[in-house]
């Protein structure tokens, strides 16, 4: 008995393992997926990828040697209008000189349910094209013909390369719920590549190994002119990788994330070792002290750092008066930000050269960069690259060449380093671009060791606000404002002023304060980068008051008031990232109108957080026919732990809460 529920167990698995197999066959679109009306884990998804299959092979070409082929196969149900952006699918390919890939769509379909019967639309030429991103980069892209709320849409893809040395990182997670996503890899014994995974959520991992042998074909010239041919058999074995996932849940982006593809679940491979036959070993990443050593001695980066003959006569002239450290900093900085302009290339390695950078004008980060750390050592500073990996690219977590793409300057003091970025025309000493904020970078030194270097500002940044202003019997608010930013909110606010014509940049400071109409306006030190932005208007607004049974009621900050709680979620998965420390200071006046008196006033409060995290003061008084209120908002550090969300949830909370208190002023 025993034994025939054993058996009954076995067909039943085998059957199921069957069902599955079928279901996740491209082309075998069924009724019931078709059916579905929302995803049966996620009722709020407007999407989800129901399979998602993908290979990677290292494979012989005769042609070409190894190559990498990757193939896709992927089956998507869109249940909502907000899903439609699925059936705009792109796949990004290599289009340099040193390698160019190939990309080419196959088996796209759109299936819809009429009239009880599945309607397939295939995908036609007109649906199908090239775009060129960069002179590096190009993607294939299609847009899925006849989609609706129900459809069901499939297509395949492959990817072949010429290079036998990357394996593209595979997502099993998105901003959908993905019911099943499959990655095989199938790599020779001659490549070792360190896999590596990342993200809240792990896919199941398995390891097979097979014998695998191809045929090697060469030809020989013999004295008589003739040719002949001979075939040799190489075996070798091959490993098969599996990663599998399943009912891995959406991943929802949340304010003050660095990028969500840091908490992704996905898996990286990094090409550490080539051991081809007959040939040495071949070592490539194994940790960072190598990472960087291997990319400090690639002709164009480390090379370019020895370049000084271009410069030379202009840093003699330009360093003349200039004793200090600091003033040498200054003007190196500025020379380099004024003569070379950034082409919006990222990138640690040289795209002109810095030579050709310098006489052009032009150039990638790098060209910028190791320019700059150039003549400030041949100011007789100690200056060194840093290895960055920009908020767009992610966290550089695991010891791997591509984990950089950009690279800034520092000068050793000792008070510690100076990090500095020519390529950001508004950036000072330790300002960077916000987009080179992300943690931490690696300082490489002539000698080739590194070391972590911690890219965080550590100083708030200020914006202090002084702002009077008088309410008329109607509710009229009339009133004048002085802004003040320091740092990084001085850099923030010259990127939105650049550029911009004043009509243009006003109308749209009014609309994002309660539709106030400005007058009078001015700002000064716009390019003084040393001194802080000041703007300073006049204003005026019919709204920024509520009149209620002859009562005035007023939030005494105005369009200052924060007024929504970023942090609402129960649990917070990825760490808060303000980007920088900073301070906000409110030093208002409030001007009572004739007649009227304070009926209700808010509490001063003081709320701290722990360990000097933050702080908020609301200090309100009255004098005379004035009130007088300083407010201040302090974050002391740029990322906060998932472990102290709840404490700064709660400080938000209570920040808000405060704020938004009316004052109430009533008839005398």
């Amino acid at each position: 008995m025993k034994f025939i529920k054993l058996l009954s167990l076995s067909i039943l698995l085998l059957f199921l393992s069957k069902v599955t197999a079928q279901e996740f066959k491209l082309g075998k679109v069924s009724i019931a997926e078709l059916e579905q009306k929302v995803h049966p884990k996620d009722s709020s998804a407007a999407a989800a990828i129901l399979y998602k299959k993908g290979k990677t092979r290292i494979e012989y070409d005769v042609n070409d040697g190894f190559v990498t082929i990757t193939e896709v196969q992927t089956r998507i149900k869109i249940y909502k209008k907000e899903g439609y952006n699925w059936a705009n699918q792109n796949v990004w390919y290599y289009n340099a000189n040193g390698i160019k890939e190939k990309v080419s769509f196959s088996d796209a379909v759109t299936y819809n349910l009429v009239n009880g019967k599945i309607e397939k639309t295939k995908l036609k030429s007109d649906g199908s094209f090239d775009e060129i991103i960069n002179k590096y980069r190009g993607q294939k892209k299609i847009t899925m013909p006849n989609v609706k709320e129900g459809s069901v849409i499939e297509f395949s893809y492959m990817v072949r390369s010429p290079s036998d040395r990357m394996i593209r990182e595979w997502d099993f997670q998105t901003s959908i719920p993905v019911n099943y996503s499959q990655f095989i890899t199938f790599v020779p014994e001659y490549y070792v590549f360190n896999s590596r995974q990342k993200g809240y959520v792990f896919p199941k991992v398995s390891t097979e190994q097979y014998p695998k042998s191809i045929l090697l074909t060469s030809k020989e010239r013999s004295l008589g002119n003739n040719t002949s041919f001979s075939t040799d058999k190489l075996d070798y074995m091959e490993t098969q990788t599996t990663y599998l996932a399943i009912d891995f849940p959406a991943i929802k982006d949340e304010d003050y994330i660095n990028n969500i593809d840091n908490y992704t679940s996905s898996v990286q491979h990094e090409l550490s070792m080539v051991k081809s036959p007959n040939q040495p070993v071949r070592s490539y990443s194994t940790d960072w002290n190598s990472v960087v050593k291997t990319i400090y001695e690639y002709d164009d980066f480390g090379p370019e750092l020895n370049k000084t003959g271009y410069f030379e006569e202009d840093l003699k002239k330009l360093l003349v008066g200039k004793n200090t450290n600091e003033e040498k900093i200054l003007a190196i900085l500025d020379h380099v930000k004024t003569n070379v302009k950034w082409n919006d290339y990222t990138g640690y390695s040289c795209d002109n050269g810095v030579k050709k950078a310098y006489k052009e004008k032009t150039g990638n980060v790098a060209d910028i960069n190791l320019m700059l750390t150039a003549m400030l050592r041949y100011a007789g500073l100690t200056a060194n690259p840093v290895l960055v990996s920009t908020r767009s690219n992610g966290i550089a977590i695991f010891p791997n060449r591509t984990a950089f793409n950009y690279v800034i300057a520092a000068v050793e003091t000792p008070n510690g380093n100076i990090l500095l970025d020519a390529s950001d025309k508004f950036s000072t000493p330790n300002v960077l671009p916000l987009r080179a904020l992300n943690w931490s970078g690696r300082l490489i030194r002539k000698d080739g060791s590194s070391e972590e270097v911690d890219l965080m500002p550590k100083n708030a940044s200020n914006d202090i606000v002084f702002m009077n202003y008088s309410i008329d019997p109607e509710g009229k608010v009339t009133g004048k404002t002085r802004r003040q930013c320091t740092d990084y909110n001085a850099l923030i606010t010259r990127g939105n002023i650049y550029g911009v014509k004043e009509e243009e940049y006003l109308e749209k400071l009014e609309n994002q304060n309660s539709k106030i109409e400005i007058s009078d306006y001015a700002r000064a030190n716009e390019k003084e980068l040393l001194l802080p932005t000041i703007e300073t208007y006049s204003f005026t607004g019919n709204n920024l008051c509520e009149i209620i049974g002859g009562k005035i009621y007023v939030s005494p900050m105005l369009f200052f008031t924060n007024v929504k709680n970023p942090f609402k979620q129960e649990v917070r998965e990825y760490p808060v990232d303000f980007g920088f420390p900073f301070t906000d200071k409110y030093n208002i006046t409030l001007q009572i109108p004739e007649g009227f008196m304070v009926e209700t006033l808010p509490q001063s409060a003081v709320v701290n957080m722990q360990d000097n995290l933050g702080v908020f003061k609301f200090n309100i008084g009255t004098n005379g026919n004035l009130l007088q209120l300083n407010v201040q908002h302090q974050i002391n550090e740029a990322i906060f732990s998932t472990e102290q969300y709840e404490m700064l949830k709660e400080y938000y909370k209570s920040m808000i809460a405060k704020e938004t208190e009316k004052i109430v002023l009533k008839r005398i």
